[in-house]
C-alpha cells in the first residue's frame, strides 16, 4: 500500500489533537515482515520483529508511560495490571508472534527493582529477564492459520463470503485484466520459476507472485537487479496485487465478501463498550490480523472515498487505531453523550518520526464522532454474534448446526391444517409419541405393583415409622 499522502490536507496529524483526556483504545495491526506464503510455513523474521517493537514501544510512548504525549487516563504505566487491559491474536505463527513483539515493547521488562518480590521467609526473588512482563494472548477464532495461505477467503469458514470472492473470477474487471496481463507475468518466469508453474504465472495469483518477489526483494541479496526485475516491475506487481485482493475481500454491491471486516467491526464496538459501560475498568484492547480484514474493513467504513491509497494493502506492522475520549472532566467516568471516538491509521511500522494519521469514518467530513454515531455507523455492517454470522454465512454445520436447528423449518416441513395436507408435524408428532410412551410407563408400573404385591405408602406415614408386614417396626424395606 502507497504511504498515506494525498489526504493530508483534509486529515489532522495525530500531533496536533487537542488534549483532550483518552478513556479508552482499540489498536489493530498487522504482524511483521515475514517469509513468502508461497513457501509455508511463514515465519516472522528478525526485520518483522523489530518492526513489531517498534510500534509498540511508540504506542507506549503515545498512550502507556507517565510520560505519554496521549496517556490514557488511570493505565498502569511500568507494571501491566492485566485486568486493564486485552490482548488477542489468531493461532498463527506470523500474527502470534507479532503480538508477543509488539508488548514487549508496549510494556518493556521494568527491572530489578520493580520485577522482585520479598518472601515471608525473607527472600527476594527477582523475575527472570530483568522483570520481562507477561501478558497473556487471547486466541480469536476466526484468521487461524491465515498467513500459510495464499487464498483470502481461506480461513474466514463463511460459505457466502467464499462464493462471493468466487464470483470476481468471472467478472470483466477480472479477466479483462487476466488477460491484458498475461505476457507481463510470463516474463518473470525466470525469477519464480523454482516456485510457479508456467500455468501459475497469471494475475490470477497476482497476490502470491508479488508476496514471492517482494519478499526476495527485502532478505534475497543475490537478487539481481535485470530488465525483468526492476522497481517498476515491483510497483507493478504491488499495484496489481492490491486491486486483486481488495477486490476479493470487498464489493459494494455484496457485502458478505467483507465478512472478516464486518466481525472486526463487532469485536471493535463490543471491546470499546467494554470501557463504557464498565468506567474505565479496561483501558486497552489490541488485537492482530491479516491484512484482509483492513481491506475489507476498509470499504465497509467508506474509507475509500477519503484516499485511493485505501485500496491498497497495508505494509507490514500497519495499524489502525480507535481513540475513545472526552473534553469533560473524567471523574467520576463520563455519560455515554460525552465521550467521543477517533480513527487513526498509520501504513507501515509506527514510530516518534512516523505517526498515525486522523481520518473520518463512514464518508463523512467530520474526524470525531459522538460515542453514539460511532456505534450506529458501525452497526449498519458489524456481525457480532454466531446466530447472525451463521445466517449471513448461510452455514448450517459445524458452530453453526445449533442455530439451523433452531430455525423455523421450510414451509413444506410444518403442519399445513390450512392447507388440506394429512400428515403430522414433526412437533404434533413428537407429543403424541411422548405421551404414549408415558402411557407404557405407567401401564408396567402398576403391572409390577400388582404383581409383587406392593402398595403406595404416603411419606408421613413413612416418616412416622414405615409399614412392613403390617407391623410397625420404625423402619421401611428398601426394593
Amino acid at each position: 500500500m502507497v504511504s498515506v499522502k494525498s489526504f493530508l490536507l483534509l486529515c489532522l496529524p495525530s500531533s496536533t489533537l487537542a488534549a483532550d483526556t483518552i478513556l479508552g483504545v482499540y489498536i489493530f495491526s498487522r504482524h511483521g515482515d515475514r517469509t513468502a506464503k508461497s513457501t509455508p510455513p511463514a515465519n516472522l523474521t528478525d526485520l518483522g520483529y523489530s518492526q513489531i517493537f517498534t510500534s509498540g514501544s511508540y504506542f507506549r510512548d503515545r498512550y502507556v508511560s507517565s510520560t505519554a504525549s496521549s496517556r490514557i487516563a488511570g493505565l498502569n504505566p511500568d507494571v501491566v495490571r492485566q485486568s486493564q487491559i486485552a490482548v488477542s491474536a489468531p493461532m498463527d505463527t506470523v500474527l502470534m508472534n507479532s503480538a508477543q513483539g509488539f508488548l514487549q515493547g508496549l510494556y518493556p521488562p521494568v527491572g530489578s527493582q520493580l520485577g522482585s518480590e520479598r518472601l515471608r521467609n525473607g527472600t527476594t526473588v527477582e523475575a527472570p529477564l530483568s522483570g520481562y512482563q507477561l501478558i497473556p494472548i487471547q486466541i480469536v477464532s476466526s484468521g487461524t492459520g491465515s498467513e500459510d495461505s495464499a487464498w483470502l477467503q481461506g480461513q474466514t469458514n463463511c460459505a457466502q463470503a467464499t462464493v462471493s470472492s468466487n464470483e470476481y473470477f468471472s467478472s470483466e474487471d477480472y479477466t479483462g485484466l487476466l488477460a491484458s496481463t498475461g505476457d507481463f507475468y510470463r516474463t518473470l518466469s525466470p525469477l519464480v520459476n523454482a516456485t510457479f508453474s508456467q500455468d501459475q504465472l497469471s494475475y490470477k495469483n497476482a497476490y502470491t507472485i508479488f508476496d514471492l518477489l517482494n519478499v526476495a526483494s527485502i532478505h534475497n541479496a543475490s537478487l539481481p537487479v535485470t530488465p525483468i526485475f526492476t522497481n517498476s516491475t515491483l510497483d507493478t506487481l504491488r499495484t496489481l496485487a492490491d486491486h486483486h485482493e481488495f477486490s476479493l475481500a470487498y464489493n459494494m454491491s455484496d457485502s458478505i465478501r467483507a465478512i472478516s471486516g464486518a466481525t472486526l467491526a463487532a469485536e471493535i464496538v463490543q471491546a470499546l463498550n467494554t470501557t463504557v459501560t464498565g468506567g474505565g475498568k479496561t483501558k486497552l484492547n489490541i488485537q492482530f490480523g491479516a491484512y484482509a480484514s483492513f481491506q475489507s474493513f476498509f470499504g465497509l467504513a467508506n474509507l475509500t472515498s477519503t484516499s485511493n491509497d485505501f485500496y491498497g494493502i497495508p505494509d507490514y506492522a500497519s495499524t489502525m487505531t480507535f481513540e475513545l475520549f472526552t473534553s469533560a472532566d473524567p471523574s467520576p467516568f463520563p455519560a455515554p453523550e460525552d465521550i467521543r471516538v477517533r480513527y487513526l491509521f498509520h501504513n507501515g511500522t509506527t514510530s516518534n518520526d512516523s505517526q498515525p494519521t486522523t481520518f473520518p469514518l463512514f464518508g463523512q467530513s467530520e474526524i470525531d464522532l459522538s460515542w453514539t454515531d460511532f456505534v450506529a455507523g458501525m452497526n449498519k455492517f458489524a456481525v457480532g454474534d454466531q446466530s447472525h454470522w451463521c445466517q449471513v454465512c448461510g452455514n448450517s454445520t459445524g458452530v453453526c448446526a445449533p442455530s439451523a436447528g433452531s430455525t423455523s423449518p421450510p414451509p413444506q416441513q410444518q403442519s399445513d391444517s390450512n392447507s388440506g395436507g394429512s400428515g403430522v408435524s414433526k412437533a404434533v408428532a413428537g407429543v403424541i409419541g411422548a405421551m404414549v410412551t408415558l402411557a407404557v410407563i405407567l401401564a408396567v408400573e402398576v403391572a409390577v405393583l400388582l404383581i409383587g404385591g406392593l402398595r403406595l405408602v404416603s411419606k408421613k406415614r413413612l416418616a412416622g415409622g414405615g409399614v412392613v408386614n403390617g407391623e410397625g417396626n420404625g423402619s421401611a424395606t428398601k426394593a
